[in-house]
């Protein structure tokens, strides 16, 4: 069956480290170059990962920090904008209502004056009726002396309304 053969165990042996130190000078210092290259290139991208993954997480946050911040100068400003309408709107009505006074004022004076004025024409045309029955009744004309102190009797006769 199974023999040992010492001279074949001798050969492969020495075929084995030589072909061992071939290779250790040849292969093996490249082979593990590559490797640890390869290892390096894999680390220095996962720390640029993570670097990037850290710089979209701070970009993501100032990004909601600054949409915040324009929700909250868009709600102040619709706030202004509203409380300035508000005001606006306060001010018109008050103004309109100021307006209206006067022009209620100014129509009671206008009609005021009116009323005084028409009563001083009426006055006066009852006076002139008044002389002028008188002058009828009396068959003369009276100077104005005496037409004025008929006229202001008169007057003082009729009622103050």
């Amino acid at each position: 069956m199974l023999d040992i053969n010492p001279g074949l165990i001798l050969w492969t042996i020495i075929t084995f480290v030589i072909l061992l130190f071939i290779l250790t000078k040849t292969a093996w210092k490249p082979l593990l170059e590559a490797l640890q290259a390869r290892e390096q290139g894999i680390r220095d991208a996962l720390h640029e990962a993570e670097e990037a993954k850290k710089e979209s997480e701070r970009m993501l946050a100032e990004h909601k920090s600054a949409l915040s911040k324009a929700n909250e100068e868009t709600a102040r400003i619709l706030k202004e904008g509203r409380e300035l309408a508000e005001q606006m709107k306060n001010e018109i009505v008050a103004k309109a209502h100021e307006s209206a006074n006067a022009m209620m004022a100014h129509a009671k004076e206008d009609i005021q004056r009116e009323k005084e004025t028409a009563l001083i024409q009426l006055k006066n045309e009852v006076a002139d009726l008044a002389i002028n029955a008188a002058e009828k009744i009396l068959e003369e004309t009276l100077d104005e002396s005496r037409q004025k102190k008929l006229v202001d009797k008169v007057l003082q006769k009729l009622p103050k309304n």
